[in-house]
């Protein structure tokens, strides 16, 4: 099981990364397990010394309860202190952003992995959709030389 955010990198330039573990109910993580989150429009932010992931949508799990959890709501992340003020120094001396990059399962522990990143102008969004595009061409000349 591994949810990938798709805008992560193309939107920012990721500088770093930092694991987090998250605080789920139980009904989230066995939604989480069966893949049904979506990061694209999630952040991560800071309150009261707290880093809280926002707007990640965990779909409600079809065989729980009826009285559901909101799939939208905050949520905790867990990191030690010291690494909670190492990323509020940085957030507020760079201008940076925290962005969730991939949820993932680690010894049976939902993990999240967080960007430390700025974000991209719109001509080097460009410039990465060109680099993208060349490597697929490539690749397909390489792969039509292979079979003669």
């Amino acid at each position: 099981m591994k949810i990938i955010n798709p805008q992560a990198k193309f939107n920012y330039q990721i500088l770093d990364t930092i694991e987090a573990g998250i605080s789920l109910l139980g009904a989230e993580v066995k939604s989480v397990r069966a893949g049904q989150v979506s990061l694209k429009e999630s952040f991560a932010k800071i309150k009261n010394k707290e880093i809280w992931l926002m707007g990640a949508h965990i779909a409600p799990y079809k065989q729980g309860t009826p009285k559901n959890y909101d799939p939208i709501r905050p949520r905790k992340l867990l990191l030690h202190k010291k690494e909670i003020n190492h990323l509020i120094g940085k957030l507020n001396e760079q201008g940076l952003s925290l962005i969730p990059m991939k949820m993932y399962s680690k010894k049976n522990k939902i993990k999240l992995e967080l960007g430390l990143g700025r974000g991209k102008k719109k001509y080097d969004k460009r410039a990465s959709i060109k680099e993208r595009e060349f490597k697929r061409t490539q690749q397909r000349v390489l792969k039509y030389k292979k079979r003669k």
